[in-house]
């Protein structure tokens, strides 16, 4: 007989001292997979996961295929009950410079009910949600459950697919659940059902052969980062539109997201204006945005009077859901192209992408998920909502298990600062998660048995 939703809640409560030693725990260990860091802590990151789901007496394996160590954890199912595929990831995002932290990145602190270091939000406290879950059922669990727990997610998942296509049939389930994402505001949970996807590319201009005095050649000769700024900003129009051909974007997302709320939680500077045209929520969700994310140049204190033969950008396309990434990223390619200026050669390169997506969140899965989340917010009625970001293994999903329902949950919220300093994790809404990811096993359990 399966627990009772009082039974679940205070299952959760009395677990909750113990989740959070363990989150603080896995906290401290800086598993980021990026290049030219110590990927021993992502080993030390993914063995702790492991230790985790032993405990919660799943069958547990770490895998690598070629990337970094990612994590599966079983229990089977019981006679005619569904299985629930749950998600997380264990790596994280770099710190970044640790002077614009408050306190140290990877020692959590706990200030006015919220717990700072990197990755207490993105995403441990998504794993510490699914061990919470099993913990308040024990031995009890009504669904069958497999954790995949990946190690690369930050760094682009380029070995998540090798991975998934092998352990396929072990990953197998009813419904997936993707605790990566946010919800809509401090007591207000949500459900994301679009996400945008993503296009990384490099365009480097090169106007000369070597750096030359810029005396003698200012002025008739062009400079490379003049010329790759003018570049750039053919990349959008005067209200900040994206102006590149060939990128799909549509209006009407129908949640309403007020511009002080939205400015606030940016934490935009008084007086700059937005950028762009449509609601907010248009804008963020189901448009194409472009940003330039760096630039190679001479840093200002060591630059020489010089004219710079060559300057390269980072540029980053979120793509709206309908949009495929290898088209973008020709639309895109074409646009620079075409526009550098005064014959300048461009180098167009691509460095990752990512597909967009839309759930079609109805079904009796998405029901015992929304009756999970409204009972744990106290009655508040989860919000569908879209993201800005992009999760693009989620078309993975969708492409490899088309029968399964996808629920893309969170821990975060909008004050989390996910990627940047003082990344942080509401304790109270984490608790609350917690306890929606609980009754929600117990509702699929109800909705989707055979038995």
């Amino acid at each position: 007989m399966t627990l009772s939703e009082t039974d679940l809640r205070a299952a959760i409560a009395r677990e909750m001292p113990g989740v959070r030693a363990d989150l603080e725990r896995l906290v401290r260990i800086p598993g980021i997979a990026f290049e030219g860091f110590d990927h021993s802590h992502v080993e030390r990151s993914a063995e702790a996961v492991a230790e985790l789901l032993r405990g919660c007496g799943l069958d547990t394996q770490i895998v690598k295929r070629g990337g970094q160590p990612a994590v599966i954890g079983r229990r089977a199912a019981p006679e005619g009950a569904p299985t629930v595929l749950l998600y997380a990831h264990h790596d994280v995002q770099p710190a970044g410079d640790p002077a614009l932290w408050t306190s140290d990145p990877f020692e959590p602190v706990e200030r006015d009910g919220r717990l700072y270091a990197r990755g207490a939000a993105d995403d441990k406290a998504g794993v510490m949600a699914h061990v919470a879950a099993l913990r308040a059922f024990g031995d009890q669990l009504p669904v069958g459950v497999v954790v995949f727990v990946e190690g690369e997610e930050e760094y682009g998942s380029d070995s998540l697919d090798a991975i998934i296509e092998e352990f396929r049939d072990e990953l197998r389930s009813d419904v997936i659940v993707i605790a990566d994402s946010g919800n809509w505001d401090i007591g207000q949970p949500a459900l994301t059902t679009s996400l945008r996807g993503l296009v990384n590319l490099f365009a480097e201009v090169k106007v000369l052969k070597s750096a030359v005095h810029s005396g003698m050649f200012g002025g008739p000769v062009p400079d490379a980062l003049t010329t790759l700024a003018r570049l750039l900003a053919t990349l959008h129009d005067d209200t900040g539109e994206v102006a590149v051909d060939g990128l799909v974007g549509r209006e009407g997302a129908s949640v309403d997201y007020p511009a002080d709320r939205f400015r606030h939680e940016a934490g935009m500077l008084d007086g700059v204006e937005l950028v762009g045209q449509g609601t907010i929520t248009d804008r963020i969700w189901t448009k194409p945005s472009i940003s330039v994310l760096g630039i190679d140049a001479p840093r200002t204190f060591e630059a020489a009077n010089a004219l710079q033969p060559a300057a390269k950008a980072k540029i980053s396309v979120r793509l709206a859901p309908g949009d495929d990434p290898k088209s973008a990223y020709a639309a895109v390619r074409a646009h620079l192209e075409k526009h550098v200026p005064w014959g300048a050669q461009v180098e167009v390169t691509l460095e990752s992408d990512g597909s967009p997506c839309v759930i079609d969140a109805t079904g009796p899965a998405y029901e015992a998920a929304r009756a999970a989340f409204r009972s744990a917010w106290d009655g508040t009625a989860p919000v569908d909502m879209g993201v800005g970001g992009s999760i693009p293994f989620i078309a993975t999903f969708q492409e490899l298990f088309p029968q399964a329902a996808i629920l893309v949950t969170g821990v975060e919220d909008p004050y989390s600062g996910a990627h940047g300093p003082d990344e942080s994790l509401h304790l109270g809404e984490f608790e609350r998660v917690c306890v929606a990811e609980a009754l929600l096993l117990k509702n699929v359990a109800e909705s989707l048995s055979t038995k």
